[in-house]
């Protein structure tokens, strides 16, 4: 198979990193978004500029039909989706008494159900060629506690449980399935704690620092490498400068 790599949510943090970086190493890449079609557009010409393969395509993960679509115009472009990164995704810090159904569902619909609708409709083309790599992005927040994110947390922790069984499932058909669990990474979702949290979690990282998305972007260039990574599926990756140590 071509080197055709799909990232959801890529216009900008972390999926935005991760796009520039599969893109500069060689990966003809779709850059997903939801609704902000500028910041992806600028970054598909930032990237076409450098020679650079890419394509921008709009489809909210959590409508199906829309992520079959956008899939079908990758294959049509330029073949069927080698690796796909599921980096979509929404969060929210508040008391779980406060957490609404629509706010849970919501939730679910782009964090899991975003995942699982992409998956779905690459997995054809992976099974047909017996390779592929798909990487999920989580969250250490879905591998250990996490006052007043509950809903998030849930989520986070559900893509690690569908990484390892998608992963032993696959395996047999040569497709590798791992996940990056995330630690704190200065990406515009942290403008959401309340004043003074950056600097204690800062603080409580043993490598004295916040993550950056370029940080996660190795990360998730390493899984999709099969040379450097060729024997690795079910794996999470976390990385988090400690913090979780």
């Amino acid at each position: 198979m071509e080197k055709i790599a799909l990232v959801t949510g890529a216009s900008r943090g972390i999926g935005r990193a991760i796009a520039a970086q599969l893109a500069r190493e060689g990966w003809a890449v779709c850059i997903n978004y939801s609704t902000h079609p500028l910041p992806a557009q600028e970054l598909e010409q930032q990237l076409t500029d450098q020679g650079c393969r890419c394509m921008v395509a709009q489809a909210d993960v959590s409508d199906s039909a829309a992520v079959a679509a956008m899939v079908r115009d990758i294959e049509h472009r330029w073949g069927p989706v080698s690796l796909l990164v599921n980096n979509a995704g929404i969060s929210g810090q508040m008391l779980f008494q406060d957490v609404t159904p629509q706010l849970w569902r919501r939730m679910f619909a782009v964090n899991v159900d975003g995942a699982y609708h992409t998956i779905q409709a690459v997995l054809p083309g992976m099974l047909h060629h017996h390779q592929g790599t798909i990487v999920n992005i989580s969250s250490i927040w879905g591998l250990r506690a996490a006052s007043c994110e509950v809903a998030y947390s849930c989520t986070k922790a559900a893509i690690v449980g569908l990484t390892r069984s998608l992963a032993a499932e696959l395996a047999p058909s040569g497709i590798r399935v791992n996940a990056v669990a995330p630690g704190v990474i200065a990406t515009d979702m942290l403008q959401e704690l309340p004043e003074g949290t950056l600097p204690q979690l800062e603080a409580e990282t043993p490598l004295g620092r916040l993550g950056t998305p370029q940080d996660i972007a190795q990360a998730v260039s390493f899984l999709a490498d099969d040379t450097r990574s060729g024997f690795l599926t079910g794996q999470i990756l976390t990385a988090d400068g400690g913090f979780t140590l």
